[in-house]
């Protein structure tokens, strides 16, 4: 028996008792249903409410349902002394102190009937979540088992919930209740329109209208900050509570191992309008490899620095914004690793030809600034640039509900490991198919700078990748002289 809003400041107690008796029938507790004998604390009923209301949106129940006066393993109606009404918290009426510490706010009923002459019972009649997690006191609770959890440990049901939404993530409000000077003076909208290339407009009104206009900022009564809008353009991270996590995290090592930190960055800016201080800041801290030319000692970046550009952008348009954690890149003596929330929407093997951005809008104005690539992901360019440093090959992981990718210092080809030399050939006859080309043995000879008379070398990397079903001949019936060579997918 479920209710509209507008009924359930109405409801009689002979239709409360009935729901009440209903709800005894399912036999147990649920993520929607929580049975109590009396009160106990506050807080306890703060997160009791987040995570019925989440757990209610996860089983597609319109609502949750907090009872007291009943056991919760008997289930026998027993009564209790709790009268919400009549609380206070530090000289607050109950009701008000939960309302304020619950957000979004949701609009809860308690209701309380002599369920038997003597013996109250009292309801929390309570919405389910809709599209964002109800937290209480700046954190999201979910049922698990008898047990209440923070959704945060729980990435797939805090997922489940976001899904709910009518609007994707980036279009979800940041801030909301603010004017027209609130706007410039959290955003960077100068940045905005100089990065776009396009003249600042000669009043106030202009510059709301091409930022609603990108979706960066709505209005209603007043305007509000989408999240996209805070995401790029905020001048600071941290005046946006839902996404001050979300900045990017440098960490530079000493050695090849975490034990020792040399420093430390954590980005303040939005994405956009600190993307390119980043990259120059990052690329300024990385090993050079010393190269003799013309008897003149120069130094050399490590590492290209258009795959360090296209990395990290990569790991911010592609990390999953709807659970915890924030882009990072990590700085070794021997390696460099950039990871990101969340699991690729994409197989890593379908990375170099694969197209599907997880977060559309981010995507498409860091495109349309020019700090990664128009098509696809940009990693044909990210291992163009490897093989030309003549680098290890990338490494993608995932683990742990994260997405990473590794970039590796220079090694000759005798260093490095069986399953380097196969990923090395896969990832370039990958390369070789987008550019409408095929992998030969020739080729490779040209990708690890073999001279020719060692190509028997080569054919041992090629077998071993046949081997490891990672290449294909293109055309079986070809003489082994002439042999080519492309991705299992293609």
């Amino acid at each position: 028996m479920h209710f509209n809003r507008a009924y359930l400041k109405f409801m009689d107690s002979l239709e409360l008792k009935s729901l009440i008796q209903n709800l005894i029938k399912n036999s147990r507790e649920t993520e929607w249903l929580e049975f109590k004998h009396n009160f106990h604390s506050f807080e306890e009923i703060g997160e009791n409410i987040s995570a019925l209301a989440n757990g209610a949106c996860l089983l597609k129940e319109p609502y949750g349902y907090l009872i007291f006066g009943v056991q919760d393993l008997s289930l026998k109606v027993i009564g209790t002394t709790f009268q919400p009404s009549q609380k206070k918290k530090g000289g607050e009426d109950f009701e008000h102190w939960l309302i304020n510490r619950l957000s979004p706010r949701i609009d809860f009923r308690f209701k309380s009937i002599e369920y038997e002459p003597g013996m109250n019972v009292v309801v929390f009649i309570i919405p389910a979540a809709k599209d964002t997690p109800i937290s209480f006191l700046h954190k999201s609770y979910v049922k698990v088992g008898s047990y209440t959890k923070q959704l945060q440990e729980y990435p797939e049901k805090q997922r489940k919930i976001w899904a709910n939404s009518p609007v994707s993530y980036e279009e979800k409000i940041a801030i909301d209740g603010l004017s027209d000077s609130d706007i410039v003076d959290l955003l960077e909208t100068h940045s905005y329109f100089k990065l776009m290339n396009i003249p600042y407009p000669s009043n106030r009104s202009l510059v709301l209208q091409k930022l609603e206009k990108e979706k960066l900022i709505q209005k209603d009564h007043g305007y509000s900050i989408t999240t996209l809008g805070a995401l790029l353009f905020a001048n600071k991270l941290e005046a946006f509570e839902k996404l001050n996590r979300k900045a990017v995290r440098v960490i530079i090592y000493n050695g090849n191992s975490r034990i020792k930190t040399e420093r430390e960055q954590i980005g303040v800016r939005g994405y956009a309008v600190g993307f390119n201080g980043l990259v120059n800041w990052l690329n300024g801290q990385l090993p050079a490899n010393e190269e003799v030319v013309n008897a003149l000692r120069i130094d050399t970046k490590m590492y290209p620095e258009i795959a360090v550009r296209e990395l990290v952008a990569n790991a911010l348009i592609h990390q999953d914004l709807t659970v915890r954690g924030f882009p990072m890149v990590e700085v070794f003596s021997d390696r460099m690793e950039i990871s990101n929330p969340g699991e690729p929407l994409l197989n890593p093997d379908r990375f170099i030809d694969g197209f599907l951005s997880r977060n559309e809008g981010v995507a498409d104005i860091m495109r349309r600034l020019g700090f990664c690539e128009e098509r696809g992901s940009g990693l044909d360019k990210v291992i163009a640039s490897n093989e030309l440093y003549q680098l290890p090959p990338l490494r993608f992981e995932v683990n742990q509900g994260r997405t990473k990718v590794s970039l590796f210092s220079y090694r000759k080809l005798g260093k490095l490991s069986k399953e380097e030399r196969i990923r090395a050939c896969y990832q370039h006859a990958c390369l070789k198919y987008v550019s409408n080309e095929k992998t030969t043995n020739t080729s490779l000879r040209e990708r690890f700078k073999i001279e020719n008379h060692n190509y028997a070398k080569v054919s041992r990397i090629i077998r071993e990748a046949l081997d490891a079903e990672v290449i294909k001949e293109s055309d079986p019936n070809q003489s082994r002289k002439y042999a080519s060579y492309v991705p299992f997918w293609a």
